[in-house]
């Protein structure tokens, strides 16, 4: 089967198309072929080597991935599954420590890792729900707000700040986001009560409008320390990297506010939690967000473009 993989880390240009054996469903298994794979920055944090030590012992070619689309085309033996062969569906993919990812033509997970694709959403839409719809969910949950509480979102016009911005004003909270002058409009349509500029200072504009501080803080944008200034004593911050992660932060609240860690692959397998964000999307109380398709062949050009930065939503490679 066609895949995109690499074989040492580096720079995008080290992403190729590579022949790897086909998989099969095993017992308790399904097999999806997939048509659509999105481009997250985990991706690139793979591929990049900023996780090399994960891969150790595992024979290359590696192959990124955590968001895939397409249809079931295989159920294994003794598979208990309410998917059907040709239905179209969608997963998160977590190929830390093994060597397949979500780029391939063929991804074999186990069944309750798969759920249906939204109804009305094509293959290239839904491959940008799983992994930053769970990652939102997580957040949400461990954040656990009482409706009307004010939770600061910052990267609120990304992919990640988008969701988190609209399943926080789904679950009754009273958002604030920050965005450029450009974004402003766009993270108001998504649901932010208010909009603070984006910024190294954007602490201080959140405390003006809200002198106490705020409730939460999901640091989208990976911002770091600067943002625990802005939440009331008991707040909590939502980070979606460690500091031993590239782009990451030793955080420590001091025991003025607390400090909560997003780490999406302890939502694999919630088969429940991903038929949320299928009905979320179907009800219209998210939107995927493409930034544009493009043939797998050109994953590296889509590594180059998304680490330029500037993107307001996903790229998709198709197979």
């Amino acid at each position: 089967m066609r895949a995109v993989g690499h074989y040492e880390f580096g720079g995008p240009d080290v992403l190729r198309l590579v022949e790897l054996p086909e998989p099969h469903a095993g017992p308790g298994e399904v097999r999806v072929r997939v048509h659509a794979a999105a481009v997250n920055p985990a991706d690139t944090l793979l591929r990049s080597g900023g996780l090399a030590q994960a891969f150790a012992g595992i024979p290359a070619p590696y192959v990124p991935g955590m968001d895939i689309a397409g249809v079931i085309d295989e159920i294994g033996p003794g598979t208990r599954t309410d998917l059907s062969l040709g239905e179209p569906v969608m997963a998160m993919v977590h190929p830390v420590g093994q060597a397949a990812g979500g780029y391939a033509e063929y991804v074999v997970l186990p069944a309750g890792w798969v759920v249906s694709a939204p109804a009305g959403a094509d293959h290239v839409a839904a491959a940008t729900l799983p992994m930053n719809g769970l990652t939102a969910q997580l957040t949400l949950d461990l954040l656990a707000l009482a409706p009307g509480s004010v939770l600061a979102v910052i990267g609120a016009a990304g992919a990640l700040g988008g969701y988190l911005v609209q399943m926080g004003g789904h679950a009754g909270l009273t958002v604030l986001a920050d965005a450029a002058p450009a974004d402003e409009a766009l993270v108001r349509r998504l649901g932010a009560a208010d909009v603070v500029a984006r910024g190294s200072d954007v602490a201080a504009r959140i405390l003006d409008r809200y002198p106490g501080g705020v409730d939460a803080v999901a640091d989208a944008a990976l911002a770091g320390p600067g943002l625990l200034g802005a939440l009331r004593d008991g707040g909590v911050y939502a980070r979606f990297r460690t500091g031993d992660e590239p782009g990451g932060h030793e955080i420590d609240g001091g025991g003025r506010v607390s400090v909560r860690t997003t780490f999406v692959p302890d939502y694999a397998g919630r088969t429940d939690k991903l038929h949320q964000i299928r009905r979320l999307a179907e009800s219209g109380a998210i939107t995927p967000r493409v930034a544009a398709a493009l043939p797998a062949a050109e994953a590296a050009e889509a590594h180059r473009r998304l680490e330029a930065g500037g993107l307001r939503g996903r790229l998709v490679l198709t197979f």
